[in-house]
């Protein structure tokens, strides 16, 4: 099995209990033969078998039928020396594209392609160039499927445990075992008998031979148990026929290898080997049972017995489980071996089958298909998406259809909307979907940003069918669908664009408010708001793998009002496992042939009636939960797997805004940086005063505050949802004391007010959160409201007077709880952010500040700039600061400035890269700014935005520092930083790298060669994945030149070729270098890069290197 995984260790209880179970027999084995062999010819024959015997270091690229995305370690063994054939495993082969290498004994590396993998049985091939080995001198490994029996001694030779050599030995205990079954969602091998063994294999030794003494293969090792010494071998009959295929067709090639088609037939049924006293039991009569017995060879004890059929196949309605094979075209069949030669040779010819049904003798005729059609050897890509068509083998796991759609992995696009692994799509954008080629279309008529249902079933609750609604990436998060077609005669997968030129979705243009909002549509929501149920209230985080899923259900009323963008306000959230059903939610019918006045007519009637009765049922809500309820906004937020930038902790997030502006052309929100953590992301809004779902887009991002501004357009809501929304009314001064009064107001997940009367406890608790595993933001430097009572750490809002004027944002704050030196998890609180930073910067968007130009709503506006001194502190209790040698003075000085809170302000530590490093030590006390006294870190900001208003400063402080018993005087930088966040990514050989964000500089390090190459995450399935070029490190060097930043580390990497071993030197986060080559991927893992583009406010992807046949994209996580 390969490594890391052991085959039978990821099964569940119901599999391993139906897996394991043994049949109860009589029997008495044959005699054991009598085992010749000695310790010489053991010797003999491992010196021949282990040169043949090579490690195999395989990476699947992309997530594919039953195998997953990644990079492992197996064993294989030459076969065919002339021709350079290798086996091994199917599992290890892969079914979708794979890239390998095999090292032999010698270290000898060379790449392998893939050749051949069984449909049903778990063996392939790999081919290799002969002449590439230049320094091993080797033999072949010849197959002897025959001497196999019970009791021979073997020998297990492979890469065992991550062991280059390892040989284990053990005795062949049975021949006639079931297939083991893995799993119940994944590969698992049927219709054949498995040897077992005691020799205790691990990871890694799948696809090693056994070996008798003579050192010929007698089987194939597949799979253990991983509560026991129990080792599970393959019988090599009809690996051996698939040989003797490949080896004729390499013999017909003259030069390069050519695809080659070994015949397999199916009857999409499972057969089980049942003793006599099984099949009697089913209805088996006794005069069958002794015609059997006389026609089979000595020793049989049973016959096959139908398991499962796979409906739509050719069995289906003729086959039944409990079925007892007779004969097959005449002939007594009892045994595998016999059925599947009969099978591959009438591949699209009839046989005939004589079974017996319950004590009742049948005939049936059924038609050979040619297994290889239901082998499916294509997929679509699309947003990070695998989609295929259905295969034999999870058609048999789920007892599906073959051919239908098929979803592999989500990826981003529809794991946003929730659409789980395994999914079976059914209809898309009001279309029946059965085909893959069918969803291609669909997708090819989709603009950007469209939102259209999108409907599924799976197998864990396959009766019913679930509505989601997708949004198509409004962004350039991944690239354009490409359709994989494997190559056999190359080895590798193929692509090509899956949608023509002229598609709509290949247009540059975005549609910002999704498709065709029109009024019927919001009718139709505001019908449902009320019943919309709560979803739990957690900010984090949605499982990465799609286990939480969204739904809505709705009745459409026709194909064309099914076209348009329904607001997602009628969603749901659960996990699958809960498996309930969503409640109906039935939309009321719009006419088609209504005018657009009687539909506007229709919507103003339907509205005022949805606030009247708002209006009554918030009769005994506070005046402040009145007051604030329409400027409240909450917040969907989803974070594309491969742009997970500055450490974001999380795909998916909640959380609850406020709108601070709102006019005809920008409106905008404030909210908490744990809900909008980064600026590559998709945002959507839901507004409590008016139920319509918009997109939002991330204009500010404060480096040091924990509060984001999102902007939305206002014409999005139309006339009358732009009228009945409005902007809060903020109160930045005064603010807040000990004992105030104030109001708790959020929003539920129905979008319902929530509010409460609560005591201000502390108005200045300064915060101190550690650093993350990941580093990530934090809040630093930031004083907040503690209040004596909320609704627990899940629930943000805002902090009101009585008459619902806003003073503080109850916002949402990350952290992580670490349990001992290698667990943590995270977690999140609350706290009140006072609204004097967020009205500050406010203000300059609005009056226009002296910055960068940003296009908001078709408009450009200048952002503002902050400038900030770029130093952790922390406050210190002027008592204790008295004890470090604080004179009398100074305290009495910083207790008059500030008798309240009675504190010092110290150096934690300097931001790496910042002005302020190498001038400010940890420690240091800081005294005052311009000799006015600092007491808080509101005294500091206004200090640095004082030097803004002054054309004639250097924009430094003169800063007194209190160090080591001294007082001194410094002029410290300060730095100006926009509110943009990171605005550039590149993905290299799957590795994601960017500008060191705040968080990685807080630590204060950064590598003296070069710091600009940061590696954020890395991709499954990747090269960094395959050579160990992981996150939380700097690449300072490639090939033995610096990469100081991004656009140096382009240079380098656009001239290396595909294929080509490159040498990276590395910096980790704790200061420890690192030298490792990995190989360059070209044709799975081009090289593009990610890019804000502020003229037109868009994110725009750009291939720098990629093979010229085609330009394929990431599969990240």
């Amino acid at each position: 099995m390969a490594d890391p995984m052991e085959r039978l260790g990821s099964e569940d209880a119901i599999g391993m209990e139906s897996c394991m179970k043994e049949d109860l027999c009589m029997e008495i084995d044959p005699p054991f033969r009598e085992n010749v062999a000695t310790a010489e010819d053991w010797r003999k024959a491992l010196n021949n078998v282990v040169p043949a015997v090579v490690v195999l270091r395989t990476t699947a690229c992309r997530a594919f039928d039953t195998e997953a995305a990644g990079a492992s370690y197996a064993t294989g063994f030459v076969v065919d020396k002339r021709r350079g054939i290798i086996l091994t495993n199917r599992h290890v082969v892969k079914p979708g594209p794979v890239v390998a290498e095999a090292m032999f004994v010698n270290r000898e590396e060379i790449p392998v392609y893939p050749v051949y993998r069984d449909p049903v049985h778990d063996f392939g091939f790999f081919r290799y160039d002969p002449s590439a080995v230049q320094f091993l001198s080797y033999e072949e490994i010849s197959l002897a499927p025959e001497a196999a029996c019970v009791g021979l001694e073997i020998r297990v030779v492979g890469n065992d445990s991550g062991e280059k050599v390892s040989i284990l030995a053990g005795t062949l205990a049975r021949l006639d075992r079931d297939a083991p079954h893995y799993k119940k969602d994944g590969y698992n091998d049927f219709n054949t008998f498995y040897m077992q063994a005691a020799s205790g294999t691990k990871g890694g030794s799948s696809g090693s031979p056994v070996i008798d003494w003579k050192g010929r293969a007698v089987a194939l090792n597949a799979g253990s148990k991983s509560s026991s010494a129990s080792a599970f071998f393959l019988p090599l009959e009809r690996v051996v026929r698939a040989l003797q295929f490949l080896q004729k067709g390499r013999d017909s090639s003259t030069s390069n290898w050519v695809a080659v088609n070994i015949p397999r037939g199916t009857l999409q049924v499972t057969f089980l080997h049942k003793g006599f006293d099984e099949t009697r039991r089913l209805g088996l009569h006794s005069e069958t049972e002794q015609m059997v017995r006389h026609a089979s060879p000595p020793g049989e004890t049973g016959m096959l017995v139908v398991d499962s059929v796979v409906p739509g196949g050719p069995a289906h309605k003729h086959l039944e489980p409990g079925d007892v094979l007779v004969r097959m075209n005449g002939e007594v069949t009892t045994q595998f071996l016999k059925m599947e030669t009969l099978l591959d040779g009438s591949v699209d010819q009839t046989i005939e089958m004589q079974i017996e049904r319950g004590g009742t003798a049948l005939t049936v005729n059924l038609r050979v298909q040619d297994l290889h059609s239901i082998t499916p050897d294509y997929f679509l890509e699309v947003s990070g998406a695998v989609i295929q068509p259905l295969s034999y083998q999870q058609a048999r796991n789920f007892r599906f259809h073959c051919g239908l759609v098929y979803v592999t992995e989500p990826g981003y696009m529809l794991f946003r909307a929730g659409v789980p692994r395994h999914a079976i799509i059914k209809k898309f954008a009001g279309e029946e979907i059965s085909r893959l080629e069918e969803l291609v279309s669909v997708i090819s008529k989709l603009s950007r940003g469209a939102r259209v249902p999108l409907e599924y079933i799976s197998y864990m609750d396959r009766h019913r069918r679930k509505s989601v609604l997708v949004t198509v990436d409004r962004h350039e998060w991944y690239a354009p669908p490409q359709i994989y077609t494997r190559d056999d005669s190359t080895g590798l997968w193929t692509a090509k664009p899956a949608l023509p030129p002229e598609s709509v979705f290949l247009s540059a243009g975005i549609n910002h408010h999704g498709e065709g909002l029109l009024n019927q549509a919001v009718v139709s929501n505001t019908c449902v708001t009320n019943m919309m149920e709560d979803r739990p209230q957690d900010n984090n985080h949605e499982l990465a793998d799609g286990l939480t899923v969204m739904e809505t259900s709705q009745e459409n009323v026709s194909e064309e009002t099914q076209a348009h963008d329904e607001p997602d306000v009628g969603t749901k959230k659960r996990r699958i496992e809960e498996d309930s059903s969503t409640d109906g939610i039935v939309i009321a019918d719009c006419s088609l042939h209504e005018s657009t006045e009687e539909k506007l007519e229709n919507v103003r009637t339907t509205l005022n009636a949805v606030l009247r009765d708002n209006h009554g049922a918030a009769a005994n809500a506070s005046i402040s939960e009145r007051v604030i309820e329409p400027t409240l906004v909450m917040f969907e937020v989803h974070v594309p797997p491969s742009c997970m930038l500055d450490g974001v902790h999380s795909q998916h997030f909640f959380g609850t805004g406020v709108i601070v502006y709102h006019s005809q052309f920008m409106g905008l929100v404030a909210v908490d940086k744990n809900t909008v953590a980064i600026s590559v992301s998709d945002v959507m809004l839901s507004f409590a005063a008016f139920p319509m779902e918009i997109p939002g887009e991330v204009i500010f991002l404060h480096p040091v505050h924990n509060y984001a501004l999102v902007a939305y357009d206002p014409s999005a809501l139309g006339s009358i949802g732009s009228s009945v929304v409005r902007a809060a009314e903020l109160l930045p001064e005064p603010t807040l004391r000990r004992g105030d009064s104030v109001y708790l107001v959020g929003l539920s997940r129905s979008l319902q007010a929530t509010s409460r009367k609560s005591i201000v406890t502390n108005p200045c608790a300064a915060l101190n959160i550690g650093s993350a595993d990941c580093p990530r933001y934090r809040a630093t430097n930031m004083e907040v409201i503690e209040l004596d009572t909320d609704f627990g750490s899940t629930f943000s809002g805002v902090l009101t007077d009585e008459h619902g004027r806003v003073q503080a944002i109850w916002g949402s704050f990350s952290t992580q709880l670490k349990f001992g030196c290698t667990t943590s998890e995270d977690h999140q609180f609350v706290r009140g952010i006072p609204i004097y930073a967020i009205s500050q910067v406010l203000d300059k968007i609005i009056s226009g500040a002296k910055g960068p130009p940003l296009l908001i709503n078709g408009i450009k506006r200048p952002m503002p700039l902050v400038r900030i001194l770029e130093v952790e502190l922390y406050p210190t209790l002027l008592s204790k600061a008295r004890s470090f040698g604080l004179s009398n003075d100074w305290v009495q000085a910083l207790v008059k400035k500030d008798p309240i809170r009675r504190q010092v302000l110290r150096v934690k530590g300097c931001l790496a890269g910042s002005k302020a490093e190498n001038l400010l030590e940890q420690g240091d006390m800081v005294l005052a700014i311009n000799k006015e006294p600092i007491t808080c870190f509101r005294d500091i900001e206004n200090a640095c935005q004082a030097l803004d208003m002054c054309d004639d400063n250097d924009g430094k402080l003169n800063m007194t520092i209190f160090r080591q018993g001294c007082e001194i005087e410094l002029l410290v930088g300060t730095d100006v930083r926009d509110g943009n966040g990171t605005t550039r990514v590149i993905n290299w050989c799957g590795s994601i790298v960017q500008d060191p964000h705040p968080a990685v500089r807080a630590l204060g390090f950064l590598p003296e060669e070069g710091h600009g190459v940061y590696v954020a995450r890395w991709c499954h399935g990747s090269p960094v994945h395959r050579y160990g070029l992981y996150a939380l490190q700097w690449i300072v060097e490639v090939n033995g030149k610096l990469t100081p930043n991004l656009d140096a580390f382009v240079e380098v990497t656009k001239e290396l070729g595909h294929g080509e071993f490159v040498r990276v030197r590395t910096v980790h986060l704790n200061g420890k270098p690192r030298v490792l080559s990995l190989k360059q991927d070209l044709h799975y893992w081009p090289t593009w890069e990610l890019r804000f583009d502020p003229e037109t406010a868009t994110w725009r992807r750009r291939i720098i290197k990629a093979l010229d046949c085609c330009a394929l994209h990431e599969n990240d996580v």
